[in-house]
């Protein structure tokens, strides 16, 4: 007996798991929130750029036993594996060689770069889940009006379980120095091919 095929457009009443959407032959980019299927939109070079260097930069940066990847997913539970733009995490008795997602336990910090057609994605849903999944800290970069980033760090409150600015106040612009989850300094202005 062979299971029947799924239909994306008519899910189960709980939504889509993780192993169901894997086996899905869609013809775009996508995203498992709830169990639904969210379509990835096409971003801007504004976007990829202040990703790839914010990448670049994490990664350089980085200490031992953090390691940093861009676009992979976190498995937050298995209706939710949520594809950060840039994730920093302790990869300590990780299986690199097998892991399709970034069980949530190892991260440390989650960054989502503000997309015009990702917006209360970016900037409501996501940053929810992952201060319910306990990630330490996150960062938000938004679009400043001179059209440089701007990065807003939060922490999680372990008390309410929510996101709040980083003591520091949380709004970078121009420079983004902290020390969580290490050590590091980013002048903002690098991160475009002006």
């Amino acid at each position: 007996m062979t299971a029947e095929p799924i239909d994306w457009m008519h899910p189960p009443t709980r939504g889509l798991t993780y192993e169901q959407a894997k086996q899905l032959d869609l013809p775009f980019d996508f995203e498992l929130i709830d169990g639904a299927i969210v379509v990835r939109g096409m971003t801007t070079h504004w976007h990829d750029t202040v990703r790839d260097e914010l990448y670049s930069v994490l990664k350089a940066a980085g200490t031992n036993p953090y390691a940093v990847r861009s676009e992979r997913c976190i498995l937050i539970d298995e209706y939710n594996p949520p594809k950060l733009d840039v994730v920093v995490y302790d990869k300590t008795d990780l299986d690199v060689f097998s892991m399709e997602c970034i069980p949530v336990a190892s991260v440390s910090l989650a960054v989502e770069v503000v997309s015009p057609g990702s917006r209360a994605m970016d900037r409501f849903t996501k940053p929810g889940l992952y201060a319910e999944a306990g990630i330490p800290y996150f960062w938000r970069v938004e679009r400043g009006a001179d059209d440089l980033p701007e990065v807003f760090e939060f922490w999680l409150d372990r008390e309410t379980g929510v996101y709040a600015p980083a003591p520091s106040g949380g709004h970078h612009v121009g420079q983004l120095k902290t020390e969580l989850p290490f050590p590091v300094e980013i002048d903002l202005r690098d991160l475009l091919d002006l």
